[in-house]
């Protein structure tokens, strides 16, 4: 048998075997499996990396089993309390910790730029280490945590929400049917009260159909206020509205109104100086 015909024959055993695996996983976990173009067809041998990874965290998950992160990475000694290590230290020390939690398969993100290292070292030594997680090791996979999850920045996150979910969203051409965190009722935008999110949409959907384009030149997120259960993001814009025989430059102040609720925050008013929709 020549080399063509034993790779062959081992491509078409792969094969055999993803298709026992797509079974099983259908029969034991319900999983589902699209159909895939031939001339897309991933490689049988990615195909079964895949699979098997699947059978291995389905396997491990079923168990759950729980280990506090201190005891998956051994419980080091050598890492110092935060109060302990000064400030021209302490990049050098969130490094070395970030490297050894890596080597581990351990992750720990953040999002909001206003963390400093300190900060994610003493977090991490203080309530990471402490705490409990799936006992799930995977060849190659990673246990992601972020510390915005724990310690979320809704100045942050509601400031960029209302630049670039909301007001980018609306000042440029493109249409669109959904935008994160709105409010399913009792919406408003300018002078437009009370929507449901579905004429909410509509109304800047049928701004946008009358401009053959719309540029925006400059959109700034200025301040950023919460009181309570209420958040006020304010800022300016700077958009060309493009007709079929002229431009028309808009500029103003703009606000977007959240309100919390069960948890979570909602946006419930939009304000923008000088557009009329």
């Amino acid at each position: 048998m020549n080399e063509d015909s034993i790779q062959l024959n081992d491509e078409q055993n792969l094969k055999n075997e993803n298709e026992f695996l797509k079974i099983k996983l259908m029969l034991e976990q319900g999983a589902e499996f699209g159909t895939i173009k031939s001339d897309s067809e991933l490689p049988a041998s990615a195909e079964n990396d895949f699979l098997n990874y699947i059978m291995t965290y389905e396997k491990q998950a079923a168990e759950r089993k729980m280990i506090k992160v201190f005891d998956r990475i051994e419980r080091p000694t050598h890492f110092k309390p935060v109060a302990e290590i000064q400030d021209n230290e302490i990049d050098t020390a969130w490094n070395e910790l970030d490297t050894y939690l890596k080597k581990y398969h351990i992750d720990l993100a953040v999002c909001s730029p206003n963390i400093s290292n300190r900060e994610l070292y003493r977090f991490a030594t203080e309530e990471l280490f402490n705490y409990e997680m799936n006992d799930i090791f995977i060849p190659g996979g990673m246990t992601c945590f972020t510390y915005d999850e724990f310690y979320p920045d809704y100045i942050y996150d509601n400031t960029r929400t209302a630049l670039d979910d909301c007001i980018q969203c609306i000042l440029k051409k493109q249409s669109f049917n959904w935008m994160p965190m709105l409010k399913a009722e009792n919406l408003r935008i300018n002078n437009h009260y009370p929507l449901s999110e579905k004429e909410y949409i509509n109304i800047i959907n049928r701004f946008k159909e009358a401009y053959e384009d719309i540029k925006p030149n400059d959109l700034t997120a200025i301040d950023c206020v919460i009181d309570d259960t209420n958040c006020q993001v304010k800022g300016t814009y700077d958009v060309t509205l493009v007709l079929p025989l002229e431009e028309t430059n808009v500029k103003g102040n703009w606000l977007v109104e959240f309100t919390w609720r069960e948890g979570y925050w909602e946006i419930i008013n939009v304000q923008i100086e000088g557009i009329n929709f």
